[in-house]
């Protein structure tokens, strides 16, 4: 299931905006912080979909019933573009534990390339939800080799795909090769891909913007 979030407004458009404009994007402490609040507001969106156990909370003049989060779920995200996004997951699922993947893009030509994945740190997957965050869904292909990389720690019980923007052929990719059970919260889903394989409009190269261009 595709969760496209700002297909009704909300403050998250305007998060979405600083973190496309091209002016604010020359701050990279902000275009950081923007990148986390939409992670903040996608994990809300996730805490919908996670399942709940009424707790007794004993307060200073009696007790509540309040529905807390049945188990936490792990965090999972790309380095090093998904930092970001991972720090907004982290502020809401506090006591989650984390997952830390490099994939990146080797080109053989300007149009082909493999996707690498080269570090994996990582706790016990096995049978545990996971949330893994990329800021950008352009082809798929990233997250689809993050996701076989997982499964050596593990198998999911459930997997929820965290991106401030994706294309459809992106979010086609991954429901092909990811598990049915999957679902997928976007901030915007922008149609058109280069040759390249970069997103229009997009914003961007989101590690670059973020923490500096890379040599």
């Amino acid at each position: 299931m595709i969760h496209n979030i700002s297909s009704n407004a909300s403050l998250l458009n305007t998060f979405l905006s600083e973190i496309r404009n091209i002016e604010v994007q020359k701050d990279p402490l902000r275009f950081r912080r923007n990148m986390e609040r939409i992670a903040e507001i996608l994990g809300y969106e996730v805490s919908k979909h996670l399942s709940y156990i009424e707790s007794e909370i004993q307060t200073p003049l009696g007790k509540a019933i309040i529905a807390l989060p049945k188990e936490k779920p792990i965090l999972a995200t790309i380095l090093r573009a998904g930092l970001s996004m991972h720090q907004g997951l982290l502020n809401y699922f506090d006591q989650s534990e984390s997952a830390f993947i490099s994939a990146y893009r080797k080109h053989s030509t300007a149009e082909d390339f493999e996707i690498y994945v080269e570090y994996m740190a990582s706790p016990n997957l096995d049978n545990k939800i996971w949330i893994i965050s990329d800021p950008m869904l352009a082809t798929g292909s990233s997250m689809v080799a993050v996701y076989q990389a997982m499964l050596r720690y593990g198998n999911p019980k459930r997997i929820f795909i965290v991106s401030a923007i994706a294309t459809p052929q992106a979010l086609d990719y991954v429901v092909k090769h990811l598990p049915e059970n999957t679902e997928i919260f976007i901030a915007a889903i922008d149609q058109e891909l280069t040759a390249q394989s970069y997103i229009v409009p997009g914003l961007g190269d989101a590690g670059d913007l973020a923490y500096g261009e890379k040599i």
